[in-house]
């Protein structure tokens, strides 16, 4: 079965569920849109009981540039656009994470912002050793508070967590690998879906039980950490994105 939205396309082949990305022209960005087929393409995809594995991936160079300016700008002025945002983003972590079983990303390109912030709620992340990934929340004057706290923390350790959130740097595939970020490089861009799948019929073959299970067990500590941050930390999000100087430096870099 293959559902195509206008900012994503959806596969179920059993066992393995397929999301991909499909607006490269835009760079695969999450604007209001993308947040909502998002979140309904895991719902389908939760509700499948054929589905054993989910594969993430994305068309054209770039996984994901993250949020749209125009959507933050708009946000400024209007507490009904950081309502929706709001709700927009809590749906999509809450849905991505109570997944029963295993998400494999396939990181073919740059994974910023909140595309960074996806592979960091993935189990397995396969990427090609030259993909940048960032969460550049902060050099626009944004919070990362939109999962990025929880999963970077749970990736890669709290403190070095701190370092990359904090600054907003950009590291490559290859540096993610060596701090735990990402699982599995590949060589080249075409590869990183290729090996994204081998692993998910990897998994695909095993006994459901075992892996469901696990899963499940994982997804207590996710939960546990959420907790105490995602709330909060997208709340100080939206306080952030009303102050004007977010604006501002997004509209000095379309300059």
């Amino acid at each position: 079965m293959t559902t195509t939205y206008s900012t994503l396309h959806l596969d179920i082949s059993d066992p393995i569920a397929h999301i991909r990305l499909a607006r490269p022209d835009l760079l695969n960005r999450f604007d209001g849109p993308a947040h909502v087929e998002f979140a309904d393409a895991l719902d389908i995809v939760a509700r499948d009981e054929r589905v054993r594995v989910l594969l993430l991936s994305a068309e054209g160079k770039v996984f994901s540039a993250g949020g749209d300016f125009d959507e933050i700008i708009e946000a400024r002025d209007s507490i009904a656009v950081r309502d929706r945002i709001t709700r927009d983003a809590r749906r999509v972590f809450r849905t991505l994470v109570s997944l029963p079983f295993p998400v494999i990303a396939a990181v073919q390109g740059s994974a910023i912002g909140m595309g960074a912030t996806l592979i960091t709620l993935c189990d397995i992340v396969v990427a090609y050793e030259e993909a940048k990934i960032a969460d550049t929340h902060v050099a626009i004057g944004l919070v990362a508070g939109d999962g990025g706290i929880v999963g970077w923390s749970q990736s890669i350790g709290l403190l070095r967590a701190k370092r990359h959130l904090l600054t907003g740097e950009r590291l490559t595939a290859r540096d993610a690998h060596a701090m735990g970020l990402v699982t599995d490089l590949v060589a080249s861009p075409e590869q990183a879906e290729v090996r994204a799948r081998e692993i998910g019929s990897q998994i695909a073959a095993l006994p459901r039980a075992g892996v469901e299970g696990t899963k499940r067990a994982f997804m207590r500590l996710t939960e546990q950490v959420a907790q105490a941050v995602f709330d909060i930390g997208l709340a100080y999000e939206m306080e952030s994105i009303a102050r004007p100087e977010v604006a501002e430096i997004l509209t000095k870099m379309r300059k």
